[in-house]
């Protein structure tokens, strides 16, 4: 059983093999990255499953098609709401699935209940054109039950919401686990973050209207980092 291998160097060639991250996605720039890791560490494996995970869930439309998840015991946790099963993760989409909360609507920063997978993507490209990065900060444990931090970011260089770019940068940090079974497919994701510090900045520019909103054309996987 995979709880009973210590995880050593065969495992990480396993899972590299298992989770190499899409030629598609750029590598995140040093200068704003806070971690760069060694290739091939357990480190730079996690943060690489994460993105290719998240690019499946981006840009692939049948769940048959993904590699990285157990399609049949597949679940997403946020902040400790009820779980979405793979084909309903696919339907929200990655931005709505994990921004989706149970606040009074006059409370919430965002309606994820209100978007579709493409105006969820389109909101965030438009405000972060050059890209919403990510990685991992810290490493707590290996397979079967992964956990790590990590840090999500962006330059606010377009509207959002009717709000003004500032120009800042946006950031925030969580908390994750990651279930894999024995043929280190995901079983489970559990996050749980902030909303408030992401949307703590996107809120601070000015209001606008929608007419003047300039449209910008960015890759829609909230992984790809600025350049």
């Amino acid at each position: 059983m995979m709880n009973q291998i210590m995880f050593n160097g065969d495992m990480v060639a396993l899972l590299h093999t298992m989770w190499s991250i899409s030629s598609s996605n750029k590598a995140v720039p040093r200068r704003e990255s806070l971690q760069e890791w060694e290739k091939g560490s357990l480190e730079e494996i996690v943060q690489n499953a994460i993105k290719t995970w998240e690019m499946e869930l981006s840009h692939k439309v049948r769940l048959q098609d993904f590699k990285s998840i157990n399609h049949e015991k597949f679940n997403l946790i946020v902040n400790g709401r009820e779980g979405l099963k793979g084909e309903e993760a696919l339907k929200m989409g990655s931005y709505n699935a994990l921004l989706k909360n149970s606040l009074p609507k006059e409370f919430q920063y965002y309606k994820a209940d209100e978007e579709s997978f493409e105006s969820s993507h389109e909101a965030f490209r438009s405000a972060f054109p050059r890209g919403f990065a990510w990685e991992v900060i810290h490493v707590y444990s290996g397979p079967p039950l992964i956990s790590f931090k990590f840090r999500h970011w962006g330059i606010f260089e377009g509207p959002f919401k009717g709000h003004a770019p500032t120009g800042e940068k946006v950031e925030f940090y969580g908390i994750a686990t990651v279930k894999v079974d024995e043929g280190l497919k995901v079983e489970e994701v559990e996050v749980y973050y902030d909303p408030a510090q992401l949307f703590g900045g996107l809120l601070k520019g000015a209001p606008i209207s929608i007419s003047s909103s300039p449209t910008h054309h960015a890759s829609a996987c909230p992984f790809h980092s600025p350049s």
